[in-house]
């Protein structure tokens, strides 16, 4: 048994779930965390994105009845109906320039200095949107006391399920972090912030389940019985983390804006980035 290994794996699977819905990038964390322990290869590549499973599954569990709702409701509930045909339109477009571009993002793009690149960009988007969200809401907003276009998942339309799957498409360039592309991203189109995180958060399943699926499927002959161990720990501590994470944001979002992501994305960006420059870390792939 490599003890040190699932250790590792552990941390790795904290990070995941920490990270996953916060708007400050699950995959560039995962990417600066392993460059850190020393974690690299094909098969590292594969676990960082298996392991989004496990905070998915976390998803599945917190919103059970909301989903077994609209699983039970889809033969004659038009809600139902509804919102499950814009989980799916939100999902496509990643689907698409996933197969696209996935493995020429993966090849180019999935390492330390230009994770902190998108960190910096990202959090620079994040703090225009927020200064733009209040000027329009001012503080009656985390009040709830005006209410946005879209309040409640159950208010959106198709139009609106495919733009906030565009903005999604984003995430592609590990560092964006797909749950900022989409919450900002719906926020800029008049989603309510509760709705944006909550909409980000069931559209992370399919989305997050299937490229941990096609990325083991797409892996298997370069994985073995061996790593099952590994997986195992990074899944059930990224379940763990990930289930305190939902239920301390959706709490936070009443009451708070996105700034301080913003600002911590900006401050460890640069910190990556002079560290490189320096040599004071040996950041790897």
């Amino acid at each position: 048994m490599d003890w040190m290994l699932w250790i590792k794996a552990a941390v790795m699977g904290v990070v995941e779930g920490l990270t996953e819905f916060l708007p400050i990038s699950s995959t560039g964390h995962l990417i600066l965390t392993g460059s850190l322990l020393g974690l690299s290869g094909d098969t590292i590549k594969v676990f960082e994105i298996a392991i989004q499973t496990g905070a998915m599954a976390a998803v599945i569990w917190e919103y059970r009845r909301k989903l077994w709702g609209t699983v039970a409701g889809l033969g004659h509930d038009a809600v139902a109906q509804r919102f499950a045909r814009n989980v799916l339109i939100a999902f496509l477009p990643a689907v698409v320039l996933g197969l696209a571009f996935g493995g020429l993002v993966k090849a180019h793009l999935f390492k330390p200095v230009p994770v902190a690149m998108a960190f910096v960009v990202g959090g620079l988007v994040i703090l225009w949107v927020e200064r733009r969200h209040h000027r329009h809401f001012g503080e009656r907003d985390l009040e709830g006391t005006r209410r946005a276009r879209v309040e409640t998942v159950d208010d959106m339309n198709s139009l609106d399920a495919l733009k906030v799957g565009l903005v999604q498409c984003l995430a592609l360039i590990p560092g964006t972090s797909r749950s900022g592309a989409t919450i900002i991203g719906a926020m800029l189109f008049g989603f309510s912030r509760k709705a944006a995180t909550e909409f980000s958060f069931y559209l992370g399943i399919p989305t997050l389940m299937g490229a941990g699926a096609y990325s083991v499927w797409k892996q298997r002959a370069g994985l073995s019985w061996s790593d099952a161990p590994m997986f195992a720990v990074g899944l059930v501590f990224a379940f763990a983390s990930a289930l305190l994470c939902i239920r301390w944001l959706i709490r936070y979002v009443s009451t708070h804006d996105f700034t301080v992501f913003a600002w911590y994305r900006i401050a460890f960006g640069a910190v990556v980035l002079l560290t490189a420059w320096s040599g004071a870390v040996a950041w790897t792939a």
